[in-house]
């Protein structure tokens, strides 16, 4: 054979060999499914569902300086406070990065309890300051955590974002 068809054959063998690399570690990609990139939810119980990866990071923080890393086989339900989160599936290398926004959730319920008072039921996602009344006038304020109840005598209740 002569040099050119010798450089022709080892162009073709170069290319070749780049191109399965590429294919390889395209597929080694882990590939996710959800939460969809941007998603925005007021459930802070987030479903994370992904293949080929083994763990995933999540972070306020665009640049993951301070991840959360949960190793996982499976896909994997998690809690998340109210807030913007990064998140990134990784295996053998990174999927591409997704935003989630959970948002605040009020959700103040009431049940009576057989007597004058009730039992108040933070069923939001984020903890709550309540403000007690009876009979039209201010009779109090306590704080009730996210999935937390708490007796309380009074006939009008207003639940507000805690500060805290």
């Amino acid at each position: 054979m002569n040099s050119k068809h010798l450089l022709i054959l080892d162009l073709v063998i170069v290319l070749g060999s780049l191109g399965i690399i590429a294919g390889i570690m395209g597929y080694s990609r882990p590939l996710v499914i959800s939460p969809l990139d941007n998603e925005i939810t007021s459930n802070g119980a987030v479903i994370f569902s992904f293949e080929d990866a083994n763990k995933i990071l999540i972070d306020t923080n665009l640049e993951f300086t301070s991840p959360q890393e949960i190793y996982v086989t499976d896909n994997i339900i998690i809690n998340l406070k109210p807030g913007e989160y990064y998140w990134k599936a990784v295996g053998l290398s990174s999927s591409e990065i997704r935003k989630l926004t959970v948002e605040s959730s009020i959700d103040l319920s009431l049940r009576p309890n057989g007597q004058d008072g009730f039992e108040v039921v933070n069923s939001g996602n984020t903890p709550l300051d309540v403000e007690i009344y009876a009979n039209g006038a201010f009779s109090g304020k306590l704080f009730v955590d996210v999935d937390e109840s708490v007796y309380a005598d009074g006939d009008k209740f207003i639940g507000r974002e805690n500060e805290n």
